[in-house]
């Protein structure tokens, strides 16, 4: 199955701008509770978030970063992530369709959570080699994903993987855990 297109994503927001619950979710405030406390840093100076959606997450990363970029490949989804973001002046919200299109520069963190599943193995493999490029000396990458059943191109635990596989290279696994319905995965940069 190859990548999920913004098409699939621009239709599911049409019909629900939260779709996956994630303002309300018991489920998703504690997932986000685990990859805020797993960050092993209590500051971060530039700070990439893909897959920000409507900026739950963004809103509760931000007061730990200089500067944080938040993107995502749904307008909708990103105009709630402004409202939810406007009183939080360092972050910057984009649309961008990853991995083909990518920010410039480079980041002490890059936060990919519930989005690897979505890529195609080619996809993964050139998002891998982004961060690889972007992830400054000594920065963490966290990954958090689902690990339950999906009908997306890849499982969490098969796409998770084949990333850190493909940064094997370049970080190394600091932490990783495992939860009932998802996975958290810690890399750093040598």
């Amino acid at each position: 199955m190859p990548s999920l297109p913004p098409a699939y994503f621009d239709a599911l927001y049409a019909r629900d701008v939260d779709p996956w619950r994630f303002a309300a979710s018991d489920y998703e405030r504690a997932k986000y509770a685990a990859t805020l406390a797993a960050l092993p840093r209590p500051r971060y100076r530039q700070a990439l978030e893909v897959g920000c959606s409507i900026g739950v997450l963004t809103a509760q990363l931000a007061p730990r970063c200089d500067a944080l970029l938040a993107v995502d490949v749904a307008d909708r989804a990103l105009a709630e992530a402004r409202t939810r973001c406007a009183a939080l002046p360092q972050v910057a919200l984009r649309r961008m369709v990853v991995p083909g299109d990518w920010p410039g520069g480079r980041f002490d963190l890059i936060l990919l959570s519930e989005v690897l599943y979505y890529l195609d193995a080619a996809d993964l493999a050139r998002l891998a080699d982004r961060v690889a490029a972007s992830l400054a000396p000594g920065g963490d990458a966290l990954l958090v994903h689902w690990t339950g059943e999906t009908d997306y191109p890849q499982g969490g635990d098969a796409a998770t993987e084949a990333f850190i596989a493909a940064l094997a290279p370049v970080t190394r696994p600091l932490r990783q855990e495992r939860h009932p319905r998802y996975r958290l995965d810690l890399l750093r940069r040598a």
